[in-house]
């Protein structure tokens, strides 16, 4: 279906293709300029004192549990509503995860990780969910009174603000990652980073990120070569062709973010016609800017006599996409065991993302929530006419 319109969709133009050409044509495609100057531009647009651009945001998770020291025998709390990158990054260094519950923006209670807190927790690791930020002020001074790190997971909050603080200038936090998937705000194809305010982190973390390694002149090399390594790391290098796209991406990211913000106000004031005990969005707060990377619902499916797969189905045979996120993680058959989120499981349960990306229209949106009162009311809700 030509008019198909998904749940998420990246937006990449004649300049970032531009960008990426000059890269195939004349320059190192990994391991030169680009990198270094992608980097520089991320930490001077999020004010974080250093950036390290990796492969993924699943690198940069795992990247930064190990140069804050998670290893065996440590547990980390982290959020059931994420992604399961967020919880295996920490597993595969031999941690065990701790799952919190949340609240009712599908992000960290505060409360909930204090009575998760062992002798055995190292960090925790607090995810911004769909682009809003958790309750930074309360998880910092948890994780500050236990002498815990604190990691942001804001593979969805590029762009967020808490508290007049951009989310990655690390004030609040020992680091922050970020993920640039092409459905993400800005995109390198796959890529992430992760912004930090130690430079003694910073320098560990470029040595994870090259296997390791500590760039040192062999004895009798004239200085021509040589390397130490130091600990276990990987090849988790961002290349050149990414780190082109990336600077070419975000210089667009005001207006990527605008974009999204007006589309969540449209889908806000549709919305606000149906019945909010049927369907309605997630909370918003005064001292927090939501950078909108999704566009999340809560719909009481049992009050509406229609499944989510139903809903589901129903609109994508109206040609629009629709996901849930996410399935909460600790009731994986992975993370069988771990526990009850009864609030996370509930908010699970009722959550469905519509369609948002900078390259949607009004009558998208209106598109969008015309077929959601169709298929959730019947007919029955008020109009949603702009």
């Amino acid at each position: 279906m030509s008019d198909f319109l998904p749940y998420g969709r990246h937006v990449v133009d004649d300049e970032d293709i531009e960008q990426v050409v000059r890269v195939l044509r004349g320059g190192p495609l990994t391991q030169g300029p680009r990198v270094s100057e992608f980097e520089a531009a991320l930490a001077a647009r999020v004010q974080a004192p250093g950036c390290v651009a990796v492969s993924s945001g699943t690198a940069a998770l795992h990247a930064a549990y190990q140069a804050l020291g998670l290893g065996p025998g440590d547990e980390l709390i982290t959020s059931p509503i994420t992604f399961v990158a967020t919880a295996n990054a920490a597993r595969q260094l031999g941690a065990r995860v701790v799952f919190a519950d949340v609240d009712a923006s599908g992000n960290l209670d505060p409360e909930s990780v204090r009575a998760k807190i062992t002798d055995k927790t190292r960090g925790i690791a607090a995810v911004h969910f769909a682009g809003m930020p958790c309750d930074m002020e309360e998880l910092g001074a948890i994780a500050r009174a236990h002498g815990l790190f604190l990691v942001e997971d804001a593979a969805h909050a590029l762009g967020a603000s808490y508290a007049g603080r951009p989310v990655g200038s690390c004030e609040l936090s020992d680091m922050v990652t970020v993920s640039f998937h092409p459905v993400k705000h800005i995109t390198t194809a796959e890529g992430g980073a992760i912004f930090v305010r130690d430079g003694d982190q910073e320098a560990r973390l470029r040595r994870i990120r090259e296997h390791g390694l500590r760039r040192e002149p062999a004895p009798d090399s004239r200085g021509l070569y040589g390397y130490v390594q130091e600990e276990l790391g990987y090849n988790y290098r961002l290349s050149d062709l990414g780190a082109a796209l990336g600077l070419s991406q975000l210089r667009k990211l005001d207006r990527f973010l605008g974009a999204r913000r007006d589309i969540y106000e449209l889908y806000k004031r549709l919305l606000g016609n149906l019945d909010p005990e049927i369907v309605a969005p997630l909370p918003e707060y005064p001292d927090r800017q939501s950078a909108h990377h999704l566009m999340p619902v809560q719909i009481d499916f049992a009050r509406a006599k229609r499944s989510r797969g139903e809903v589901m189905e129903a609109l994508k045979n109206k040609g629009i996409g629709s996901q849930v996120h996410y399935i909460p993680v600790h009731t994986q058959p992975y993370y069988r065991g771990s526990g009850s989120c009864p609030k996370a499981e509930r908010f699970s349960s009722q959550e469905l993302s519509l369609p948002m990306y900078p390259g949607l229209r009004a009558v998208d949106v209106e598109r969008v929530v015309s077929a959601l009162e169709e298929i959730l009311f019947e007919g029955r809700a008020l109009s949603v006419s702009a």
